[in-house]
């Protein structure tokens, strides 16, 4: 992996804010999404946790257009989301999801380009520009040695650069993140995570497992818990162990040190040390 770069924007884009109210959605006669209250604040980074299958995955996917909602109200900078036309959706918001296919058979160019179809005509070629731009998004990932690779003969990890690459190539105003740590190793993580608290112009919502990381790279998160909102706000008021043992089921002990808190974690009946 080559270290992350700093690149700038080939235009100028403003961060929307995020509101949905009431989101509902089923599958069958299940509630997976139960009226679902968030705001993300235009520029912030909000984090969705919660234990497996409380909705995490399933919300991103309502944002993004992939479901249709049941009910409730989903709006980007106060447009209604659900009257968007795809293509007008997709030239503000980008999706990386927790398993993107293996089997593409593309280059990790070609992969990253795909960013730039919301901007072109049906039948337009990559322009200069744009090739441009997917090299500098490689590079601001770490992943400009990739380029000219096969995707089939990447590892997840650098498989996963090349997805967020690939949404950052579209330049969204909303960026989505479905586990974007998985299959990356401890050094990549904290890299990806400081890119994204890094992020100029862009509101950001992501879907986390690792408590420790929403308490160090969220502004606010949305706990779920069987599809419905547990709590939201600040990670430091929220993440509380009160909320972690009724939601996750597990003993939380908050241990601060120079550059924050970290969240120890053992089992509710195991006795404090």
């Amino acid at each position: 992996m080559t270290a992350p770069t700093s690149v700038a924007p080939a235009r100028v884009v403003t961060a929307d804010d995020l509101r949905l109210e009431r989101v509902s959605w089923r599958a069958g006669r299940r509630l997976i999404v139960d009226g679902v209250d968030v705001t993300a604040p235009p520029g912030s980074v909000t984090g969705v946790l919660g234990p497996n299958g409380s909705g995490k995955s399933t919300l991103l996917r309502l944002v993004v257009g992939a479901l249709p909602p049941a009910e409730g109200t989903l709006l980007l900078a106060g447009e209604d989301l659900r009257t968007m036309t795809r293509r007008a959706r997709a030239r503000r918001i980008a999706l990386v999801e927790q398993d993107s296919p293996t089997d593409v058979p593309l280059r990790a160019l070609d992969v990253v380009l795909l960013g730039r179809t919301p901007f072109r005509s049906r039948w337009a070629t990559d322009s200069p520009d744009d090739v441009e731009l997917a090299r500098a998004m490689l590079a601001r990932v770490g992943a400009a040695d990739l380029a000219d690779r096969d995707v089939p003969t990447l590892s997840g990890g650098e498989r996963q650069r090349v997805h967020l690459a690939r949404a950052l190539a579209q330049e969204p105003h909303l960026l989505l993140l479905d586990e974007p740590t998985n299959h990356l190793d401890v050094a990549a993580q904290l890299a990806l995570l400081r890119l994204v608290r890094e992020l100029d112009g862009v509101t950001t919502l992501v879907a986390l497992h690792d408590l420790n990381h929403a308490m160090s790279a969220c502004d606010h998160v949305v706990v779920l818990d069987g599809g419905r909102v547990a709590a939201a706000g600040p990670p430091s008021e929220v993440l509380t162990p009160d909320l972690l043992a009724r939601v996750y089921g597990v003993r939380a002990d908050v241990v601060p040190h120079a550059r924050g808190v970290t969240l120890v974690f053992s089992e509710l009946d195991e006795a404090p040390t």
